[in-house]
């Protein structure tokens, strides 16, 4: 059963009349057509007896097309009603349409109330974020491919950054090398705002890069990721420039010890809430426990967060075909930030990576 079909089937068995599905990803999902629609109406209009119909601006419609949609399209054009025209399709095809499904971590209120005022007797029962999450939680083998690929390009961004770490470069020219370097191969966006932090500034684990200039005798964090045909890499890599303080080297060693000891735990059965202590338990033993500050891993697949979260109070079982990261991060302020990931896809035995540079610490001088 295709990603469609299954949507159709959980609408027939919740008695729901129709899904408007509006996040980018999940109209990506499930007709194999990304765009970012920016301010514009975009949504995939599916129902549980009828063809499902593609609607968005109209500069997308050609485009749909060409990505292999075979069902209806409709577009509009900035001066008309995106609304009118999707209520027009919907009551032709389906027109007491009263028990909806909506994407409830993504609807914005004002389109929901639009939905009202054409549907003044609609009902929101359905939550398509919560079928679409679990829909997404056991990837195929030819979703797993494509991630495999996508982590080649992870390891091809490594081997680009590493070689350009060199004293009085910034952090971000280094972002711009590895960037460029990946276009000329023909991979043309990163799945999520490349990060190269240096010394104190990997500290900060959400920081952005910056002009700071590269010194010798610190560590030098990556976390990058690339899109292959939908399907996200992300891993995380600290180095060393030089040869840093010894503080600094033992935390990477703490982290690398989580890391290592985390993945080669995981197996079917396991919960996501003991993986993620098995990490916390060997970072906590070092005495750096209060600089662990998020949770081990989350799931990766056609976006770079989704479900699950690998973490404390999660106690659902790692299944085979279950795909997330597991990245254990010490952040100690003024002395140094390490994080070391790679994403994995859980086997009959065990787990796979999809990214293979090595974890060791590297040095650089």
């Amino acid at each position: 059963m295709d990603h469609l079909q299954s949507l159709s089937h959980w609408l027939q068995e919740n008695n729901l009349d129709v899904a408007f599905i509006s996040n980018p990803t999940s109209v990506a999902y499930f007709s194999g057509f990304y765009a970012e629609p920016e301010e514009r109406v975009q949504a995939l209009l599916v129902f549980p007896d009828q063809d499902p119909f593609y609607f968005g601006p109209q500069l997308e419609v050609e485009a749909v097309k060409g990505a292999g949609w075979k069902y209806g399209d409709y577009g509009y054009l900035d001066h008309e009603d995106p609304f009118a025209i999707i209520a027009e399709q919907i009551k032709k095809r389906q027109p007491n349409s009263q028990r909806w499904a909506i994407e409830k971590d993504d609807l914005p209120v004002g389109r929901y109330e639009t939905i009202l005022k054409y549907f003044p007797e609609a009902t929101f029962p359905g939550d398509a974020s919560r079928f679409i999450e679990k829909a997404k939680l056991i990837k195929t083998p030819a979703e797993i491919a494509l991630m495999d690929e996508a982590g080649k390009q992870a390891d091809y961004a490594f081997s680009v950054g590493f070689k350009a770490v060199q004293a009085g470069r910034t952090e971000q020219q280094i972002v711009a090398e590895i960037e460029y370097a990946l276009m000329q191969q023909g991979v043309m966006k990163m799945s999520f705002g490349t990060i190269v932090q240096a010394g104190t500034n990997a500290s900060d684990p959400h920081g952005e890069p910056k002009e700071t200039k590269l010194a010798p005798n610190e560590l030098v964090l990556f976390d990058l990721g690339t899109v292959n045909k939908g399907y996200m890499s992300d891993a995380t890599r600290t180095i060393a420039f030089g040869k840093p303080s010894d503080k600094a080297l033992d935390v990477h060693k703490v982290c690398l010890e989580a890391q290592l000891t985390a993945q080669a735990a995981v197996k079917p059965g396991l919960t996501a809430a003991e993986l993620d202590q098995i990490a916390r338990d060997v970072i906590t033993k070092a005495g750096y426990g209060d600089y662990f500050i998020h949770r081990l891993g989350h799931g990766i697949g056609t976006s770079t967060h989704e479900f699950p979260s690998i973490m404390a109070g999660n106690n659902m079982e790692l299944q085979p075909g279950m795909c997330f990261s597991i990245e254990p991060g010490i952040y100690i302020p003024g002395v140094a930030g390490v994080r070391i990931e790679d994403c994995v896809h859980v086997t009959e035995t065990g787990a796979k990576p999809f990214t293979h540079t090595p974890k060791e610490l590297q040095y650089i001088n």
